[in-house]
């Protein structure tokens, strides 16, 4: 799986999407995570996933965060190289994860935090350099509007069904879920994808024309095998 994520890190999550689509998979991207003050980087990692449900008002208190379970009792859980993925329900007036928590997930080798919710303490998370993907920033905690109450179950973020183990993938475009039975395959076939729309582009800016050319017909296919060839 080691050799899958890193292959993983060279697709873009534009061309993972393609490839799932292949196998009939529709709902991959997680609406509402977006580069959070960054642009130009690509994780991919096993996701570990948390959940929030809705507040709940005799739960959902800051003497919560002292219990085992906590947003910090699962951070203390995540291994290194996972991406921390939270449905938070898109709740966009609660911050999920502020700068604290984050330096601490660093500090573990986490890869990424991805959420369909929003985080507090923007500044603060940036200087972590962790990376976050996520639907905006709101200064309230949490608790003001969700309850945290598990991890490493099976979750819905962003219109998405993610399981523990899934591989999170994310980039500029945003991020997807590529479930884990099927994250060999989206290796592979996105690979030669992205070898196949290299020389597209190629051709498009020698001034070829689409039709014929993308998709390519028999001929472009011959040309395109040849090209690979020259290319070693």
């Amino acid at each position: 799986m080691t050799a899958t994520i890193e292959a993983l890190r060279h697709i873009t999550t534009g061309t993972i999407t393609t490839m799932l689509l292949k196998k009939g998979i529709r709902r991959c991207w997680i609406a509402g995570a977006m580069p959070f003050g960054f642009s130009g980087k690509r994780i991919a990692g096993p996701a570990f996933t948390l959940r929030f449900v809705p507040v709940r008002e005799d739960l959902a208190t800051p003497e919560s965060w002292s219990k085992p379970i906590s947003t910090r009792g699962a951070i203390e859980e995540m291994p290194e190289g996972c991406v921390a993925i939270a449905d938070a329900m898109g709740v966009s007036t609660a911050g999920i994860f502020g700068d604290i928590l984050c330096m601490r997930m660093v500090k573990r080798g986490v890869a990424a935090l991805v959420t369909d919710g929003v985080m507090r303490d923007k500044e603060g998370i940036l200087k972590t350099g962790i990376p976050v993907w996520c639907n905006g920033v709101a200064a309230p905690a949490s608790v003001n509007q969700l309850t945290f109450v598990g991890w490493n179950e099976p979750i819905a973020c962003g219109d998405c069904a993610i399981f523990p183990g899934d591989i999170i993938v994310a980039d500029d475009d945003g991020a997807v879920v590529v479930p884990q039975a099927l994250a060999d395959f989206v290796a592979s076939e996105g690979a030669e994808h992205e070898r196949l729309e290299t020389w597209l582009v190629e051709e498009v800016e020698k001034g070829a024309k689409l039709p014929g050319l993308y998709p390519p017909n028999d001929e472009n296919k011959k040309r395109y095998e040849d090209w690979k060839k020259r290319q070693g």
